[in-house]
């Protein structure tokens, strides 16, 4: 059997976020992990398809890949561009959701004896959750799929997960192939047409953990999650001070320095060669490999990636880039005057994240000056300059230069300073 690991999308909900399947957890990719988890599980024979953004980065890895060339075509050009390689049975399965390890055996399992012509995996829900609902027929299999149904009229609690098994792949492509619609996603098309045609697909409950990475608040959401089934350690290899204090579950790595003062609640992960300075706080926060985390400076549940310095700073609820640097005296706004949700613009639309507490999202490469502020959703796009002393409000393009105009107003002084003395 196949396995089609879906990792071509563009990441456009992300931005400035790079590419979701390089974001590093714990010191691994999630692309590494999605791959380490299916191979542990028996599903040795991966391909994995990539665009012309990132197929050469995913190549080395060494994991055999196929390129989707028209990425405008979604899950069906992924298919479509694999389907030469489709000779047997396969499972479809996006690298972007985040899954229990349970979720794996319950599929091998299902698959095994699978009697009718593929498995569907359906996350059971307990609340509305607005997404693709699956419809039953009076035998269970699956009849339809309902797309965002209004809340209260939704089919079954059963919601449509991208891991779909198909017996004969062979088949679902040549359905693909002859899928037509204006609007509909063609991929589901084409497995409502088999179904019309009498084919049987078994709806798969799973109550699980599960988390699509879809928005840059999603980071936060996976890190507790991986965190919380992490093996805890502290790196004999780390150089901690006596006077430091660690609290709570923690992941220290080699080379990590933590310095007098300073202060790691947990659950909070610190990679290679990072550097928790003097008097500095991290908690609840993923901190990437040779980060400093410089004095008096506060890092509170947020991500960092890899090669982030601070200096004296606030850094909240925000996601943060590769190679990012921040002046001191810089800080992130996390919560609104009137402490309603956070909006973040997405696709040049404003959206409503749903987070009472939200910083801002950079892209990689990006420097801001001394005491700048920034305010609450903001998106920093990559390769980026921000002057010194200013206060963003709006989102900055990547590749921009920001820079504002401060007057100084200049007057005669008419105090003798030398004659004024300190009451000390």
């Amino acid at each position: 059997m196949k396995v089609l690991l879906l990792a071509s999308g563009r990441s456009k909900r992300m931005q400035p976020v790079r590419d979701k399947n390089f974001l590093d957890f714990l010191g691994k990719t999630l692309l590494e992990r999605q791959i380490e988890s299916l191979k542990s599980n028996g599903f040795e024979d991966i391909i994995v398809v990539g665009g012309a953004h990132n197929l050469e980065e995913i190549k080395s890895y060494g994991f055999e890949t196929v390129e989707q060339e028209n990425l405008d075509d979604g899950m069906k050009g992924a298919i479509s561009s694999s389907a030469k390689m489709l000779t047997e049975d396969v499972l479809i399965v996006s690298s972007n959701d985040v899954f229990d390890e349970s979720v794996y055996a319950l599929m091998s399992n299902a698959i095994k004896e699978c009697s009718e012509d593929g498995v569907v995996l359906a996350k059971k829900v307990k609340e509305y959750f607005p997404g693709g609902y699956l419809e039953l027929d009076s035998e269970g299999f699956m009849k339809s799929i309902v797309e965002k149904p209004e809340k209260g009229t939704e089919p079954s609690d059963l919601v449509n997960l991208v891991m779909h098994y198909f017996k004969d792949a062979g088949k679902f492509v040549e359905y693909l192939e002859a899928a037509k619609s204006e609007n509909d996603d063609l991929y589901e098309v084409a497995m409502q047409n088999m179904i019309n045609d009498g084919y049987k697909f078994i709806a798969l409950p799973y109550e699980g953990y599960w988390q699509a990475i879809k928005f840059p608040w999603h980071i936060h959401k996976v890190f507790g999650f991986l965190f919380e089934k992490a093996e805890k350690h502290v790196s004999e290899k780390a150089q901690i001070s006596e006077n430091a204090v660690i609290n709570g579950d923690v992941i220290i790595e080699d080379g990590v320095k933590v310095f007098d003062g300073a202060v790691i609640n947990g659950p909070a992960y610190i990679g290679k060669g990072a550097v928790i300075a003097t008097n500095a706080l991290v908690r609840e926060s993923h901190v990437g490999k040779n980060c400093v985390v410089g004095y008096s400076t506060e890092v509170a549940r947020s991500y960092l990636g890899d090669d982030v310095w601070t200096h004296s700073n606030y850094i909240g609820d925000s996601i943060i880039g590769n190679n990012v640097s921040f002046g001191a005296g810089t800080v992130t706004g996390n919560l609104r005057l009137d402490e309603k949700t956070i909006s973040m613009s997405v696709k040049g639309e404003k959206m409503d994240t749903g987070e009472n507490k939200l910083g801002i999202v950079t892209g990689d490469h990006v420097r801001a000056g001394v005491n700048t502020s920034f305010m609450p959703g903001v998106k920093i796009g990559s390769n980026s300059f921000v002057g010194a002393g200013l206060v963003i409000c709006e989102d900055i393009p990547e590749n921009s230069f920001v820079r504002g105009c401060t007057t100084l107003k200049i007057s005669k002084n008419k105090v003798n300073v030398e004659k004024i003395k300190r009451n000390l």
